[in-house]
């Protein structure tokens, strides 16, 4: 679409009740990001109320009609998904606007790529909108929704608010609270007389506000769904005052951070579970027990069961699952691991649940087959249940669809990791509706964490790995080699569940970061990073962890058998390099001796460097003797990587997985939140 123009969404799909919008863009640097957020407007171009806001503080739709489902990697980067159920949006609601803000100053004219993609029910891509003159706004409208003859359309936007969100949101009526005073007091009184609550301003834009003295103030919403007025008023003459905290509508129900004391006489002793794991010993016996888990936990716990499904393009109603059902298929019947149906209007929606687990792969004929049985019987979507984790252009299975048919059947993919995740953000960050759903959510959690489960995530770097490693001992391994490509996909599916677990364990956004030439065929790119692994032995990857510093790189040099951790901060724009030195260590008083640091100099390779052992007592020795310009420094940690290819004990994999801990927990979390740097 050019900017301007206009669809029906009738005239590009029959499947569009439902509909999920990805709004995308790369950044040079790797550490551009943006905020998506959604406006309900009526005839005359306003919000009803400030429940009509929906952003990272209030992502859900009490009816389900609009779901933020935070962000996903892609092969040149990370996208924002949104879900709309169009047939559930209210009645006196005549528009719906997209769009997405930055933070700290931060302009849209300094990102690459930034566009919006529309698809379908069935996961079929109807439109994309590419912005190519975004320029230095802070807030941009994507596009919209609108209503047209009893149908929706959907318009290409591309307009900017140099003013940000503040101006977004006052456009639209979103009310702006100018009394300072006043949000303070009511702030204070609730910071006394109340526990804290599961949602909160996210970091960056509380500093924001503070920078721009802008009073926030909540907002009671009429359901469960915590509504927050984040808004604005950018008085540049008013003196910068402490934020106040928003409170939630209802008080949402997470974990305690410090478990009650056991009143077990001594370790022996078993607690009761609800979901038990000691009388699973075969395969089928593990995804029986874990399909009819998950989706018992699905049915009973509504923020969790529309959370998963709203990510298939299923829409909000009435949701019931079934396990082992038999369905007419020829001479033999077919029975799916599970069946979810979701009613809404009298109409509806249903998915046929494939399972694995302990590792185990899933099998071309019969995802197949569950395909066809859908199509033929007008299901929604065949949903594939795993361990493994699908990339971009790789999918887990090849399935073939009949042009032939009319009616469309979206294949979508859920690993346990995923799962596992969307478990801890609710139950440990972001809250759930009562102690009962809370309770369900962890006993699920704990199931899945349980080694008999089977349900552990990506657990194996596959049969290429050690051939690959002995190639690379030796100096065998040739560029174009097929297993090198393997290798560099098993890596990237282990980094991206790294990702899930420390993201689901710190309630904050951990993504990869992608470096790839804008339109990039992923299979290309992982072409591309296995010669690169011929050639140096090294597999690399940088993840960027939401309010910290720098972006966490982490290097395996299988020549070695190291894994290096590192992260890169640059200096302050303003002070001396000895009190920039003193103030890093300083900082990393608790960090691990064996810290290396090193002086990163402008134009100039190979800075001074030292054990934090060694510059404790003289932070100056850092320092360059030839007056060079210093821009940054390089914090690092070494550890051996494990032998085999798996997650146990030696593994591979588990030695990724508490070298990325380690360097998380004694380095990063010291360097505090990101500030200036230098230009």
């Amino acid at each position: 679409m050019v900017k301007g123009a206009n669809v029906g969404l009738s005239a590009l799909s029959e499947d569009v009740g439902s509909v999920m919008v990805s709004l995308g863009w790369s950044s040079p640097t790797g550490e551009g990001d943006a905020d998506v957020s959604v406006l309900l407007l009526t005839a005359d171009g306003k919000v009803r109320s400030d429940a009509d806001f929906y952003f990272y503080n209030n992502p859900v739709a009490a009816d389900g009609s609009v779901q933020l489902l935070g962000k996903t990697p892609t092969s040149d980067g990370n996208e924002d998904r949104i879900t709309f159920d169009l047939t559930a949006i209210p009645a006196d609601v005549e528009q719906v606007v997209v769009a997405a803000s930055r933070y700290n100053g931060a302009r849209f004219g300094d990102l690459e790529d930034v566009r919006v993609t529309l698809a379908d029910g069935s996961g079929e891509g109807l439109l994309r909108f590419s912005i190519e003159d975004a320029g230095a706004v802070g807030a941009l409208l994507f596009g919209e929704f609108y209503r047209r003859a009893g149908g929706w359309k959907f318009r290409a936007i591309g307009q900017g608010y140099e003013s940000g969100l503040a101006g977004l949101a006052q456009d639209y009526g979103v009310d702006v609270d100018d009394d300072a005073e006043e949000s303070e007091a009511e702030a204070a009184e609730v910071a006394e007389v109340a526990e804290p609550v599961a949602t909160e301003l996210r970091p960056e834009a509380e500093a924001e506000a503070v920078a721009a003295a802008v009073p926030l103030a909540a907002v009671p919403a009429p359901g469960p769904v915590p509504v927050v007025e984040q808004i604005v008023s950018e008085s540049v003459e008013a003196p910068a005052k402490p934020v106040p905290r928003p409170r939630t509508a209802k008080k949402k129900v997470t974990l305690p951070k410090v478990a009650k004391k056991s009143l077990a006489e001594n370790d022996s002793w078993r607690a009761a579970r609800l979901f038990p794991v000691s009388a699973l010993k075969s395969d089928r016996d593990r995804e029986t027990r874990a399909t009819s888990v998950l989706l018992s936990v699905m049915a009973q716990v509504p923020e969790f069961g529309r959370r998963l499904t709203a990510g298939f393009g299923a829409p909000a109603g009435r949701m019931e699952m079934f396990t082992e059902v038999s369905l007419p298929n020829g001479d033999s019947p077919r029975r799916p691991d599970g069946v979810i149906r979701i009613e809404r209007a009298g109409k509806l929606w249903t998915a046929l649940v494939e399972t694995k687990t302990n590792g185990n792969s899933l099998k071309p004929d019969q995802v197949q087959a569950y395909t066809d049985i859908a199509a033929r019987r007008g299901y929604e979507a065949v949903i594939t249940l795993s361990n493994d984790v699908e990339l971009d252009g790789s999918p887990l299975v090849d399935v073939k669809t009949d042009g032939r048919r009319k009616h469309k059947v979206a294949l979508r993919h859920l690993s346990w990791a995923d799962v596992a995740h969307q478990a801890q953000m609710l139950i440990r960050h972001e809250g759930v509706g009562n102690a009962a759903h809370a309770w369900l959510l962890q006993e699920l959690l704990h199931y899945l964490q349980h080694e008999n489960s089977g349900c552990h995530g990506f657990q194996n770097m596959g049969p290429a790995w050690v051939p690959v490693r002995n190639g690379i001992d030796d100096e065998t391994l040739c560029q174009g080699d097929r297993r090198a490509v393997e290798v560099v996909e098993s890596w990237e599916r282990l980094v991206r569940q790294v990702c899930l677990r420390l993201g689901g364990e710190l309630g904050q956004k951990v993504l990869p970061v992608q470096r790839a030439k804008r339109g990039t065929d992923p299979r290309v790119r992982r072409a591309a990073l296995a010669d690169q692994l011929c050639l140096a032995g090294r597999l690399d990857s940088e993840l960027r962890i939401e309010g910290t510093p720098g972006i966490l790189a982490l290097s395996a040099d299988l020549r070695t058998g190291k894994l290096r951790t590192s992260i890169e901060i640059a200096v302050p724009e303003q002070g001396y390099p000895l009190t920039w030195a003193k103030r890093l260590i300083r900082q990393l008083s608790d960090a691990p001796a064996d810290l290396h640091v090193e002086t990163l100099l402008d134009g100039q390779v190979g800075g001074p460097r030292g054990t934090l052992e060694r510059l404790r007592p003289e932070p100056g020795d850092i320092l360059p003797r030839n007056d060079a310009e210093i821009t940054g420094f390089r914090l690092s940690l070494f550890r051996s990587m494990g032998n085999t290819r798996g997650s146990a004990e030696s593994g591979f994999i588990r030695s990724v997985d508490e070298a990325v801990d380690r360097f998380h927990d004694h380095v990063v979390v010291h360097l505090g939140r990101p500030g200036s740097t230098r230009r």
